[in-house]
């Protein structure tokens, strides 16, 4: 049986070390194929990052990884310029601190590239950068979790309002420089629809509930009886569940999600901690239940109306 990939979501890494692959490229194909300008929003511990991931090692032609997989032969696997960016790994406590920490990150990529960094603030920073990176190739962004500075301090509403408007600045950057772009996509865990964050990034194409990507993230039952069917005789054996007793079972526990009204999809982050341990448990409620929700539940108010 090859390794479960828990807790890892970069694909690199995650292919060499020949761990599980749920083959998710042909809905990256149909993305990098089809259009320019992309936002997703899934829920925690959905996947998220590796798709960024898987992205970023597709723009970056490395080919080699993608042997057996369905974009291996269809894809030209050019080598584009990347800008990512995640956004678990930026400081966002205070807006100082998440200017600073974006600036830190445009800066090492500036080093990446052999470019020097020459502006006063990370607006002009990241448009300088797009424009440098895009002027003879065209340029990729990935931006995991966008919405992290707002999530993480809505118990601060002033804060988490200076943050909005860091971000709005931060994103209405990519608007304006169309021609230097190639790809662009947001994830997020949830869209601010009435924000004014994406007022100056109005030409995302929401795939959120498009019935087309709705099994973009997540496993379908087809994947999961078919990547899983060692994992699933094992713990027959180990456990003495009939087969059908077992996919019955744990299709009550986790599989409940749905974007689109099309296929019912599983947890990926449930489904490998449950064949890691062979337990039924609320896998994704233990590490994935955002503050804020629990907050919520507590009745604890939020006014979002300005968010």
């Amino acid at each position: 049986m090859k390794k479960l990939p828990i807790g890892k979501k970069d694909f690199k890494n995650l292919i060499e070390d020949n761990c599980l692959y749920i083959d998710k490229t042909e809905y990256l194909y149909k993305l990098i194929t089809e259009g320019y300008y992309y936002f997703l929003s899934r829920p925690r511990r959905f996947g998220k990052s590796l798709m960024v991931s898987t992205l970023e090692n597709i723009f970056s032609g490395n080919k080699e990884l993608f042997q057996g997989l369905y974009i291996y032969d269809k894809w030209h696997f050019k080598k584009y310029p990347i800008i990512k960016i995640d956004f678990n790994e930026i400081k966002k406590d205070t807006p100082i601190m998440l200017e600073k920490s974006l600036i830190e990150r445009l800066q090492e990529i500036y080093i990446e590239n052999n470019l020097k960094y020459e502006a006063e603030t990370y607006k002009s920073g990241f448009s300088k950068l797009i424009k440098q990176l895009g002027e003879k190739t065209k340029v990729v962004i990935l931006i995991d979790e966008y919405d992290k500075p707002i999530i993480d301090t809505l118990t601060d509403l002033e804060v988490c309002k200076q943050n909005r408007e860091i971000l709005k600045t931060f994103y209405g950057t990519i608007k304006a420089l169309d021609e230097y772009i190639q790809f662009c996509l947001l994830t997020g865990v949830t869209k601010f629809s009435k924000t004014s964050i994406f007022s100056d990034l109005n030409n995302l194409n929401d795939i959120s509930l498009n019935v087309k990507y709705n099994s973009i993230l997540g496993y379908t039952q087809e994947e999961f009886e078919k990547y899983f069917e060692e994992y699933i005789k094992d713990c027959c054996l180990v456990k003495g569940y009939e087969r059908s007793e077992l996919i019955k079972k744990i299709k009550r526990w986790y599989n409940g999600y749905n974007f689109s009204g099309a296929d019912n999809l599983y947890n990926p982050f449930s489904i490998l901690l449950f064949f890691d341990s062979y337990e039924f448990k609320n896998y994704w409620y233990e590490t994935g239940t955002p503050t804020f929700l629990l907050n919520l539940l507590y009745e604890k108010q939020y006014d979002l109306s300005n968010l």
